[in-house]
C-alpha cells in the first residue's frame, strides 16, 4: 500500500514539475539561451548564419511570421508604425523570420514591400530555425539582449501587445532583468 501511495505521489510531483517548467517557458523564462546556429537566406538571396545575429550590444526582436498568418502581418504592420521611434529610443533591431514554405515564400518580398516594412527579413523555408527555436505557433516573438541571449518570448498578437513588447525592449536596453 505504501509503495502505491509513494508511486502516485512521485507521479504527481513529476507532473507538477513538468507543468511548472512548461509554464515558465511559455512566460519567456529561458535561462538565457543563445540563438542557435542555422543558415537562412535574406530576401536578396544572401546566406546568413543565425548565430551571427547581433546588434552592437543593443536589443534584438526576432519575430516568426508567415504571409498567410493575419495576426503575424498585423503585428509587424503595427510595429512598423512605431519602429523608427523604438530604434531611436532603444537601438532595437527587428528581424522578421518568414516560415513560408517553398510554395508561399514567393509572396514574402511582395508583402514586405507592400507594407513598407523596414525590417531585416530572413527566409526559413525548411523550418530549420523555427524548429531550433522551438516555435510551434506564429506569430512567435523573441527578445534578445545585448549578449545574444534570449530573455523573453511571446506567442500570438492582439492590438496593444506591441506596448508590452516595447516595455520589455526598454528594460533590456537598460540592462534590467526581464520577468
Amino acid at each position: 500500500m505504501k509503495t502505491i501511495f509513494l508511486s502516485i505521489s512521485l507521479f504527481f510531483l513529476s507532473l507538477s514539475l513538468l507543468f511548472a517548467q512548461e509554464n515558465n517557458q511559455a512566460n519567456g523564462v529561458l535561462g538565457l539561451k543563445k540563438i542557435p546556429s542555422v543558415e537562412l537566406k535574406t530576401l536578396d538571396g544572401k546566406t546568413i548564419n543565425t548565430a551571427d545575429i547581433s546588434n552592437n550590444g543593443k536589443p534584438i526582436i526576432i519575430s516568426f511570421w508567415a504571409t498567410w498568418c493575419k495576426p503575424c502581418v498585423n503585428e509587424l504592420t503595427t510595429i512598423a508604425d512605431v519602429y523608427p521611434d523604438w530604434q531611436k529610443e532603444t537601438g532595437v533591431k527587428l528581424i522578421a523570420v518568414s516560415i513560408d514554405d517553398m510554395k508561399t515564400s514567393g509572396n514574402v518580398k511582395t508583402t514586405v514591400n507592400g507594407k513598407n516594412w523596414d525590417y531585416e527579413v530572413l527566409l526559413d523555408v525548411n523550418s530549420e530555425f523555427k524548429r531550433a527555436m522551438n516555435v510551434n505557433l506564429v506569430p512567435h516573438t523573441f527578445v534578445i539582449n545585448g549578449n545574444g541571449e534570449i530573455v523573453w518570448q511571446h506567442t500570438s498578437f492582439s492590438q496593444g501587445s506591441e506596448l508590452t513588447l516595447i516595455d520589455i525592449v526598454r528594460k533590456v536596453a537598460k540592462g534590467e532583468k526581464v520577468n
